[in-house]
């Protein structure tokens, strides 16, 4: 790569977000295993390279789906994943999101940086007019980065995703163009 080219499809001072690569899957299943306790119960991100090699498989190939790694630009650590799910075009033009940070990254406002560059590049390169987040309402660290990020709770939807064995509530949180571009 040449020196003035970044690896980044955008960049903050802290960080940059890129796509997921194959070639990810020993950092990132690493960092999966050194951080379950801070993402159970509210998520599971694959921790075996055989899980992170299907998982990666989906976002790099299934047009409906864009997955985003946060990198620290000092040393490319990766910080956390974001990815765009459901990605509807036409008159919705929308995504909805979902995320978490890694253990040695959390708290240090690396995702909120790394959010705001995903909320950013899909309503610029992507085009799209919509994103939502849908959190459980006990996932406090989530809930405080949707609202830190700009986005607005809009509802509440009860067993709304099975995870870990069963249906839970969810908080909708969502984000427009318009209201990004009024910040």
């Amino acid at each position: 790569m040449p020196h003035n080219v970044s690896p980044y499809l955008a960049a903050g001072p802290r960080v940059g977000i890129r796509h997921f690569t194959y070639d990810d899957g020993a950092e990132f299943t690493a960092r999966a295993r050194e951080s379950k306790q801070l993402h159970q119960p509210w998520l599971f991100p694959p921790d075996s390279l055989n899980a992170y090699t299907a998982y990666a498989g989906r976002l790099i190939e299934d047009p409906a789906k864009a997955g985003f790694l946060v990198c620290e630009k000092d040393g490319g650590a990766i910080a956390g994943f974001i990815n765009i799910n459901n990605i509807v075009e036409g008159g919705f033009q929308c995504g909805a999101l979902g995320y978490g940070a890694f253990a040695h990254a959390a708290g240090r406002g690396l995702m909120r940086e790394g959010l705001d560059l995903v909320v950013g590049y899909a309503f610029g390169p992507m085009r799209l007019h919509r994103l939502e987040i849908n959190v459980q309402p006990a996932n406090t660290a989530s809930i405080a980065l949707a609202r830190g990020c700009g986005f607005r709770l809009e509802g509440f939807s009860p067993d709304m995703i099975f995870i870990d064995g069963a249906w839970r509530d969810h908080e909708r949180w969502a984000i427009t163009a318009e209201m990004r571009a009024s910040r």
